[in-house]
């Protein structure tokens, strides 16, 4: 399964996006979604799952959930917008990641680019950055990668000027 994992579009849609869309199995979108015409593009060419993050009305917040907790290809994917960083998690999701981890735990908010081995929990921690053109980031990025037989493969950093 070949995803392409965005987050931050705060209403942006363009090209760069969609070249990388449709190289995709799935898209997911860890909220900031901004305007829902750039979840109607991309679900329109590959399947998304996504999230609402702090940015996003009511309209996003009736089509995504909070947290998008989900199996793809024997791995445990848990996907929220405010979710912090290993040792510093949000107090919202901190008891049920360490009582619970997933192996992949996805969030957005801070268009900081980061992915982190959280050892003391064994997950992966991810945070593509933002691809939108709203904030302080100086780079638009987003994460590809694979997902097989419950292991991720091929990751990627996707990236390009403001």
């Amino acid at each position: 399964m070949k995803i392409l994992l965005l987050s931050d579009t705060h209403s942006h849609y363009d090209d760069f996006m969609e070249k990388y869309i449709l190289q995709a199995d799935e898209v997911w979108h860890a909220g900031d979604i901004g305007n829902l015409e750039v979840t109607d593009k991309i679900a329109a060419l590959k399947s998304l799952r996504a999230v609402y993050g702090n940015i996003d009305d009511d309209q996003a917040r009736i089509q995504f959930p909070l947290n998008n907790r989900f199996n793809c290809e024997g791995m445990d994917i848990w996907i929220t917008h405010i979710g912090g960083y290993p040792g510093r998690y949000n107090q919202r999701v901190r008891s049920e990641i360490y009582s619970n981890p997933p192996d992949i735990f996805i969030c957005g908010h801070s268009h900081i680019l980061k992915v982190i081995n959280d050892k003391k929990i064994n997950c992966l921690h991810m945070n593509p950055g933002a691809v939108g053109m709203h904030g302080f980031h100086k780079k638009r990025t987003m994460l590809r990668f694979e997902i097989a037989d419950g292991k991720i493969s091929g990751l990627e950093v996707v990236e390009k000027d403001r």
